[in-house]
C-alpha cells in the first residue's frame, strides 16, 4: 500500500512539473502573439549594414603591388594575381587580378592585411545571378564602386529593426497575420 502511495505521488509530481512546463511554453507563445511582425518589404526596404558589414570587396588596381599578400593569407587562396617581372625596373608589374565570389567566404583576411589598401569591404551584399560564372569578378568589375544604400532613390532605408517607429511596424497593409486583428 505505501509503495503504490508513493508512486502516485512521484506521477503527481510529474504532472504537475509537465504542466508547468507546458504553462511556460504558452506564455512564450502568447508573448509573442502581442508582438507587431518586424519584416520589412525587401526589394523596397533595405536595412542599413553595420559599419563593419563585410560585403563585395572592392579593388584598386593602381595601388596594387602585386605582393600576393591577399592570396597567402586567404584559407582557399582564392583571388588570382597575374603579374610579370620587369626586368629593367626589376619590379613586380600587376596584368590583372580577380576574385571569384562563388567561392568566397568573405573573410576579410585579404583586406586586412593587404599593405598598400587597395582592398576594401563595400556595404553590396545583392551578389545573386541566375549563372555562377558571373560571380567571378575581374579588376574591372571589383574597381566598380557600388551604389550606397542610404543614396538609391529607389528604396527606403530602415536603419535597424529595434529603433523602428510605430507607424513603420505596423507591417504592409496588403499583409494578412494572426497578430493583426
Amino acid at each position: 500500500m505505501f509503495a503504490m502511495v508513493n508512486g502516485l505521488q512521484r506521477y503527481s509530481q510529474q504532472a504537475i512539473q509537465a504542466a508547468r512546463y507546458i504553462g511556460q511554453g504558452f506564455m512564450v507563445t502568447l508573448d509573442h502573439m502581442n508582438r507587431l511582425p518586424m519584416t520589412i518589404q525587401y526589394p523596397y526596404e533595405k536595412l542599413v549594414p553595420s559599419e563593419r558589414f563585410r560585403g563585395r570587396i572592392h579593388f584598386e588596381f593602381d595601388k596594387c603591388i602585386a605582393c600576393e599578400v591577399c592570396v597567402r593569407v586567404c584559407p582557399i587562396n582564392l583571388p588570382v594575381v597575374d603579374w610579370e617581372l620587369k626586368g629593367s625596373v626589376r619590379k613586380k608589374q600587376l596584368k590583372s587580378y580577380s576574385i571569384d565570389f562563388g567561392v568566397c567566404i568573405f573573410c576579410g583576411n585579404c583586406v586586412e592585411y593587404c599593405p598598400t589598401n587597395c582592398l576594401s569591404m563595400t556595404e553590396e551584399y545583392e551578389l545573386s545571378t541566375y549563372n555562377r560564372h558571373e560571380l567571378n569578378y575581374d579588376q574591372i568589375a571589383l574597381g566598380r564602386l557600388p551604389v550606397s544604400i542610404i543614396h538609391d532613390p529607389t528604396t527606403q532605408t530602415v536603419s535597424s529593426l529595434n529603433y523602428l517607429s510605430k507607424g513603420v511596424m505596423e507591417g504592409h497593409p496588403d499583409s494578412r497575420s494572426v497578430t493583426s486583428l
